[in-house]
């Protein structure tokens, strides 16, 4: 967690642009090092406090949700679903940490929100972490939207198709079963299918492929589809 924070820290010092943003991330650290009940309580007020940057929200989410306070679960999931993916990323590691029973169902709302698909990846990877009742449910309709959709997000359906894969429950087989019979899934379709069910890999429903052949077939693919 020191590594992570130290990264968070960088981050936002190299973000502020004023004297001003400079020494009030300067008091912010200086709360945090306290480390005392009294800091903490100050850190969840700057999470509800009007006017606050979103750095200061995110700093202080992040370090009450690492030290188990359910006060900063509303902002991390805010930044869950932010613009952003290194704030995202953050979120993601601090939510899995901080064991709330929240968590799940706000990662499985924002994986298949159809509004927020560009920025579903996070979410995506957390549910398949937590490995929760709602994870292959959530990570399978995500990934049939992606499959009927006109326009694909192939990021986001990949990160499905490998988090079914991951987490081997039987349910995706036929979500699993449809990608592969798209190039650009393929290979990774055939590889999860085989952890599922123990097989050997195929794609596109042919025969079973040398061990190897499905990376460089998926980039061949790649280049012909636009």
């Amino acid at each position: 967690m020191d590594e992570e924070f130290r990264t968070l820290t960088e981050r936002v010092r190299a973000s502020l642009s004023t004297p001003q943003e400079t020494a009030a991330h300067a008091s912010l650290l200086a709360l945090v090092r306290q480390g005392t009940p009294a800091a903490r309580e100050q850190l969840a007020r700057i999470l509800v406090a009007p006017e606050q940057p979103l750095w200061a929200r995110e700093t202080a989410a992040f370090v009450l949700g690492s030290a188990g306070d359910r006060r900063a679960f509303e902002t991390l999931v805010l930044l869950l679903n932010y613009r952003e993916p290194a704030r995202c990323a953050t979120a993601a590691r601090v939510l899995a940490r901080l064991g709330d029973p929240r968590t799940a169902r706000a990662a499985a709302a924002l994986a298949t929100n159809p509004l927020r698909t560009a920025y579903s990846l996070h979410p995506i990877r957390l549910l398949v972490e937590l490995r929760a009742a709602e994870s292959v449910p959530s990570l399978v309709a995500a990934l049939e939207r992606q499959l009927a959709a006109r326009d694909r997000h192939w990021v986001i359906a990949r990160a499905c198709v490998e988090g079914l894969g991951a987490i081997g429950d039987e349910r995706a087989i036929p979500a699993l079963t449809a990608a592969a019979q798209h190039i650009r899934l393929s290979a990774a379709a055939a590889a999860a299918l085989a952890r599922i069910t123990g097989e050997g890999a195929v794609t596109g429903g042919g025969a079973p492929e040398p061990a190897g052949k499905g990376g460089a077939a998926e980039k061949v693919g790649e280049a012909r589809v636009p």
